[in-house]
């Protein structure tokens, strides 16, 4: 992993954004972390994720949104950046459906804003975060990076496509160096709440029945917030090292588990069986994710390392600690 570097990332202090961000603080980069808090979640849990990384020399919170054009050309201003890794996006399936205008104002205007910003300041390298949910309820599995995603069934996936669209666009224009990573329902320590294992460990220690859309029989690919942190660092390292780049990189764990597994997992490490509410599958939920990564493995040496039971007992440890709980 390169050092010295000063790297914008956008969404900072979220889940992957304020993890990433730690790596690259403590290999001596310095990160300038813009975030809108948007409400989504509690802003407290936000900061809560910095935590580790405010008392830093390396580390800069900016509170600011990515369609905010003054507050992006201050930044590169300000800061010579060296390359960017945009996190920053309106987040969830569900919620896009109600509200699909906004996400298309923040996920592809925000995009935009930030990549004409880039140009003006001869910033040309970036890694941005697109979604396994591109591809749709795909027939073909695993999914592949050559798959065709013209499918997307919820406004979320639709604007994670349309990003992916616009970063060729300045690739094939302006000779951007771009790596589109498609992450695989992404857990771990700091996972929003909003978000299925979190919402399950919620359930169990307030003793209410964990709510379950379908039969139980959809399966995802979940991947461990440190190997995605893993192939995000690769990408910037392959940015920096090869010019002409634009590349579209599944990063899962290649291994999709059946929702009533994933329960099972849960009340192996917890000890405690949940009772179930089931409710119809929800508009825009898809079947099943599952990466193929021989690409991600080839291009980024990307190999992920974390077992789901593995994953589930840091992730339990981080929330007893966080909620001051014994489970």
């Amino acid at each position: 992993m390169n050092s010295n570097k000063t790297i914008l990332v956008t969404g900072g202090a979220g889940f992957i954004g304020s993890g990433l961000a730690e790596k690259l603080v403590s290999n001596k980069n310095k990160v300038i972390c813009l975030d809108n808090f948007d409400p989504f979640y509690p802003e407290k849990d936000k900061y809560s994720n910095l935590d580790q990384l405010i008392p830093s020399e390396l580390f800069t919170l900016i509170k600011g949104d990515i369609r905010d054009r003054a507050v992006l050309t201050q930044i590169f201003k300000t800061h010579k950046i060296d390359s960017v890794v945009h996190l920053a996006a309106k987040a969830g399936v569900r919620p896009s459906i109600e509200n699909p205008s906004e996400y298309y104002d923040v996920n592809v205007n925000g995009t935009i804003h930030l990549l004409e910003v880039m140009k003006e300041h001869h910033v040309q390298k970036m890694v941005y975060a697109s979604s396994s949910s591109v591809y749709g309820n795909n027939k073909k599995i695993p999914y592949s990076e050559s798959d065709n995603v013209d499918f997307p069934i919820s406004p979320y996936a639709a604007s994670k496509k349309a990003g992916e669209l616009i970063t060729h666009t300045f690739h094939h224009l302006y000779n951007f160096n771009i790596i589109n990573l498609r992450f695989f329902t992404v857990y771990g320590p700091k996972q929003r709440p909003d978000l299925a294992i979190h919402k399950f460990f919620k359930s169990y220690i307030s003793n209410k029945p964990i709510t379950i859309y379908g039969d139980s029989s959809t399966s995802r690919d979940y991947t461990f917030i440190d190997d995605i942190i893993d192939g995000i660092i690769s990408s910037m390292d392959l940015l920096d090292s090869k010019q002409g780049v634009y590349e579209i990189i599944n990063l899962g764990n290649h291994s999709p588990v059946k929702l009533s597994e994933l329960i099972s997992s849960i009340e192996n490490v917890t000890g405690k069986k949940f009772q179930i509410d089931r409710l119809p599958m929800q508009a825009g939920d898809v079947d099943l994710t599952y990466a193929d990564i021989e690409k991600a493995k080839r291009i980024l040496g990307y190999q992920p390392k974390t077992k789901l039971s593995d994953g589930l007992k840091k992730f339990h440890d981080w929330f007893q600690q966080k909620n001051n709980v014994v489970l």
